[in-house]
């Protein structure tokens, strides 16, 4: 099989349960000046939808294949369980900070879904975890066919344990939420989306979520345009921790404007 094939085959699987087909697929050796620029290693892959059939760019697509802990990435899916098992009312719910003080400071004090989303606010999705409890978690993974949809190892799970699932496995869930064609209500689907944006202007909307865990940084989502959207994943190694965090919004807005997918401004 050659290398094109392999990628087709790659993204078909990732797609699973979509049920779409495998668009054409371009590496572009050339975006992996981005990462040298940087001081750091990665992969991206973006999957443009604005036009009728899907073109998906990928630079380093080994790794884009391959399987990493999800980090707050997963607080997207997480959020769909805990507003279906009815932990989660709705955006405007308050989630009673218990006291601790941690590191973060935004996040000692009450949350909400959205400033939880916007914080990353870890306790918040450990109390949905603990109230969910692993027999629900489980169900809940393996009825989206979410990566390897493994609970295992150390605590949270989707940080520090077996979780994990590639890039094209990303954009596969993530083009089923802007469908609302995941198995879940559709109100919740749109709220949850509701509370990812990022950033928009006037004919855009960016809808995205970080992850870190403390070694690997993972930056996803999609830009809407009234053309349609463009999907993207950016995973890449953070050696230098902290300091590297800024780079993953940084590399993926470079990357996308080559695309012409994000305004030199967002």
């Amino acid at each position: 099989m050659n290398r094109r094939n392999w990628l087709a085959c790659a993204l078909a699987y990732g797609l699973g349960s979509a049920a779409q087909a495998a668009p054409a697929v371009q590496e572009h050796p050339e975006w992996a000046r981005f990462f040298t620029e940087a001081g750091i290693d990665g992969s991206m892959l973006v999957v443009d939808a604005r036009t009728a059939e899907a073109t998906t760019h990928v630079v380093h697509p080994a790794r884009a294949q391959r399987r990493y802990s999800p980090a707050s990435t997963f607080k997207i899916p997480h959020s769909l369980f805990a507003l279906d098992a009815g932990i989660l009312r709705d955006e405007f719910q308050v989630i009673p900070w218990d006291g601790v003080q941690r590191s973060t400071a935004a996040w000692n004090q009450d949350q909400n879904l959205r400033s939880a989303m916007r914080n990353s606010t870890v306790w918040v999705y450990e109390r949905f975890a603990r109230e969910l409890g692993p027999e629900r978690e489980t169900a809940y993974l393996q009825k989206l066919g979410y990566g390897n949809a493994a609970i295992s190892g150390d605590q949270p799970f989707w940080v520090e344990g077996d979780l994990a699932l590639s890039s094209f496995e990303q954009i596969a869930f993530l083009r089923r939420l802007h469908a609302n064609s995941l198995p879940f209500q559709v109100a919740h689907q749109r709220l949850v989306k509701d509370v990812m944006i990022n950033a928009a202007g006037a004919d855009w909307i960016l809808r995205a979520k970080t992850g870190w865990t403390g070694s690997i940084g993972w930056w996803v989502g999609w830009i809407e345009w009234p053309s349609g959207p463009v999907f993207f994943a950016l995973n890449m190694d953070t050696p230098h921790r902290l300091g590297d965090l800024a780079k993953r919004q940084a590399i993926t807005h470079r990357i996308l404007r080559t695309l012409d997918a994000l305004p030199a401004t967002p």
